[in-house]
This record gives C-alpha cells, structure tokens and sequence, in this order.
C-alpha cells in the first residue's frame, strides 16, 4: 500500500509539472531497465493513463520481446511507448518513437524527417546537449542524473539548482531523471521542467 501512495505521488507531482505541456506531452516516464526492473510490465500496467513508457534493453532480442509485451500493454491501458536506441525496431513496430541516448542526438535529425509525427526523446547531461536535442528535432530531453541514482552509482548528480538553471534555459522541454521519487519530486516544483522520469521509484 505504501508503495502505491508513493507512486500515486510521483504522478501528481509529475502532473503539477506538466501543466505548461499537458496535452502536448506525458507528464510522466517510466523507462525500463535490465537488472531494476527485469519484469516491468506489473509497473506499466500501474502508471496513469497517458503515461510514457520508454522501453530499453541491451539484447535485441529482450528488447524485441519487451516492445510485443509492453505494446500490447499500453494500448489497453492508454499509454505512449518508445523504443530506446533501435529506432529501426521502433518503426517496425508501431512505436509512438524513440528515444536515443546523448551520443547519438544528431540521429533524432533524420528521423524526424522520416517520422515526422514520432514523439522523440534524447538523453541529456548539460544545457549544450539540450540544446543538440533541440537542432536535432527533437520533442524532449531528459535531464539527469538529477539526484545520485542506482543507474550510475558514485556518478555525479547535477542538484536540483542545476536542474532548475538549465531547464529555465533549454530551447527544448526537459524532463528530470535521476534518483527522482516523491521525496525528491518535492524539490523540483519551481523547476520549468515537462515532467518527471523515473525507474526504481515506479517499479513494482
């Protein structure tokens, strides 16, 4: 039970975020990880409709699994799904889009003039590659690590301060991921940001 409060915070605070995007973007966005969520579909079928789901594997062939898993999913509980780093996958499949990581912004560029209505996502680390996000075409980046996070253990996280700083200033709309929960969420309210992504915090 008290996992499914903390959740349900998450997500209100998420949408107290978003309010400046509602509509235009989910407010909140659950990325799937090998080792921290090795069945992730019991946490997809909890987030709120209208979620986004961010699907990551390293194997093709997991990968290839989750996107028949949690496609099906989504559509019966009305959410948004990409396909991280294999926007080939993505585009056989059906995927609302991709999301790429930092080093490969520039190829949001080409797939946005070949999938012109995928929602498209990149991963960002500073306010230079928000702003690549943004040339590249791209609907959001998310920002992180915000807080320290299980993901990079020892990496170092940009602070809230940060986070608020580089938002305010990106050319393209900024979700915060990173050791977000919602504890950590409450920190984030002044932040211009679209929304919140999580993985631990919205695992079941």
């Amino acid at each position: 039970m008290e996992n499914v409060l903390a959740r349900e915070r998450l997500a209100r605070a998420a949408a107290r975020l978003n309010r400046k995007h509602a509509g235009s973007l989910p407010a909140l966005v659950f990325l799937t990880d090998d080792e921290r969520t090795p069945d992730p579909l019991p946490a997809v079928r909890a987030l709120p409709r209208g979620s986004l789901v961010i699907i990551r594997a390293r194997q093709t062939s997991r990968r290839t699994a989750l996107v028949q898993a949690i496609a099906l999913a989504a559509g019966q509980q009305g959410l948004h799904w990409l396909v991280a780093d294999d926007p080939e996958l993505a585009s056989r499949t059906g995927a609302d889009g991709v999301h790429f990581p930092e080093e490969r912004i520039p190829e949001a560029h080409r797939w946005r003039a070949f999938r012109p209505w995928w929602l498209i996502t990149c991963a960002a680390h500073s306010l230079s590659a928000c702003a690549h996000v943004a040339d590249a075409g791209a609907n959001a980046a998310l920002l992180g690590p915000v807080f320290p996070t299980g993901s990079h253990p020892g990496g170092k996280a940009l602070g809230p301060l940060r986070v608020r700083i580089i938002a305010s200033r990106s050319p393209v709309p900024v979700y915060a991921l990173g050791g977000i929960d919602n504890v950590t969420a409450r920190r984030l309210d002044a932040a211009c940001l679209a929304g919140l992504a999580a993985i631990g915090a919205l695992a079941i």
